[in-house]
């Protein structure tokens, strides 16, 4: 018999975690970056010439497309 205090987890619970882990996993190499462009000129340079933001975005959603075509659909 199912123990009735034991909520089921939901779907969403379980998708939830590793979004908010790659959320914060991005902030954190942000905050690191710019902390580090603060005190090395040079790392300051290349992000002002280079478009890196828009090559971390264009990285990161063909990660997670290529993340979503991999999954197995649950049974």
């Amino acid at each position: 018999m199912a123990d009735p205090r034991r909520r089921p987890e939901t779907p969403l619970r379980d998708e939830l975690r590793p979004v908010l882990g790659v959320a914060a996993g991005v902030v954190a190499v942000v905050l690191v970056v710019a902390a580090v462009a603060i005190f090395v000129p040079g790392v300051r340079d290349i992000f002002a010439r280079l478009p890196i933001a828009i090559a971390v975005l264009i990285g990161g959603t063909a990660w997670v497309l290529w993340q979503i075509t991999r999954r197995t659909p649950p049974p």
